[in-house]
């Protein structure tokens, strides 16, 4: 298959919720066609309330418009669980450049201290009690769409739709709440996010403004603009290792933007306890194993700690990670 797509699908979820399996189904072929042909689409049909999103957005609006110290406030490597402010500078992927962003990182609210799981924890706040709400209701809505997604998924892989639910207790899922400032006076090469994959299984995305691009199989960048009502879905590194290589994790980034943006992707990841490796069903003689065993939350960590100068900074050098996605075959 060579992925050379040259628009992003679309797919309409909305038969994952119907009591017809072959309603599921149906939608299950379609996600699969679209995660091995691309790694990226859009899904429509999801039923998430749009005022959700609406208050969010309002939240996050408020809270980066607040000075460099109110924000710094609520600095991310103040936190033991990898969640807070994070400032401009912060976060360098390997061998890129500064990307021109600032964010904000929530996960799954959990009592301090379990040793199964070093990225979960309370999420460190900042003193804005609606920017709480906000985020606390578009985090659980949208950990239950992504759970839907799971077994849509599992059905388009052949497997029972509940293949992944044993792995999902109590997933360290990210919500970012990311601001991409306008600024007419940024190089031209200058970029709101370097080209990457993400690391956890697969990211459903929401965003305001154009600037999204995705890598085709010929190593060309695919514009994926906002569609009205729909959302984002790509894979991330471990569902292309789960699948063997089935499904891939596309390479994507944020080009320089004409206007102020905001994105809210959740990357939807399972318990970090979970050994991810090629799924039996996707191994045989002619297409051997690709990838090593890992465990999820220590991958999830390892490129964590490649990622935030804050965490380098307490734990030294950078680990090594595998690459993953289009770009690293390309």
């Amino acid at each position: 298959m060579t992925r050379n797509f040259q628009t992003v699908p679309v797919v309409d979820i909305a038969g994952l919720r119907s009591t017809a399996a072959a309603d599921r189904q149906a939608v299950a072929d379609a996600l699969g066609r679209a995660a091995r042909e691309a790694g990226f689409l859009y899904v429509s049909g999801h039923g998430l309330d749009p005022v959700l999103i609406e208050d969010l957005l309002e939240a996050a609006q408020r809270y980066f418009a607040q000075p460099m110290p109110a924000k710094m406030a609520s600095y991310i490597g103040g936190s033991t669980n990898h969640s807070g402010y994070v400032p401009e500078g912060e976060e360098v992927f390997p061998g890129g450049k500064i990307d021109k962003k600032e964010a904000y990182d929530i996960g799954l609210d959990w009592p301090a201290g379990d040793p199964r799981a070093p990225m979960l924890g309370p999420n460190l706040w900042p003193d804005d009690a609606g920017f709480r709400t906000a985020a606390g209701a578009y985090y659980s809505a949208i950990s239950t769409l992504a759970r839907r997604l799971f077994g849509g998924f599992a059905l388009a892989l052949g497997l029972p739709q509940d293949a992944f639910e044993a792995h999902l207790t109590c997933p360290p899922s990210q919500l970012r709440v990311i601001h991409y400032p306008f600024d007419p006076h940024a190089e031209p090469d200058q970029q709101g996010i370097g080209a990457h994959t993400d690391y956890e299984f697969f990211t459903l995305l929401h965003g305001t403004a154009p600037g999204l691009e995705v890598m085709n199989g010929e190593g060309r960048w695919i514009d994926c603009p906002p569609i009205p009502g729909a959302f984002v879905v790509n894979i991330g590194d471990m569902l292309e290792a789960w699948t063997n290589g089935e499904f891939v994790a596309t390479s994507h980034r944020v080009r320089k933007v004409g206007e102020a943006r905001y994105s809210l992707p959740f990357f939807a990841t399972c318990d970090s306890w979970t050994v991810v490796a090629p799924h039996p069903a996707f191994v045989t003689p002619k297409r051997p194993a690709r990838y090593p065993a890992l465990v999820s939350g220590d991958h999830l960590m390892a490129q964590t700690i490649a990622t935030f100068g804050y965490l380098q900074g307490r734990r030294g050098e950078a680990p090594t990670t595998p690459a993953f996605g289009q770009e690293a075959k390309v």
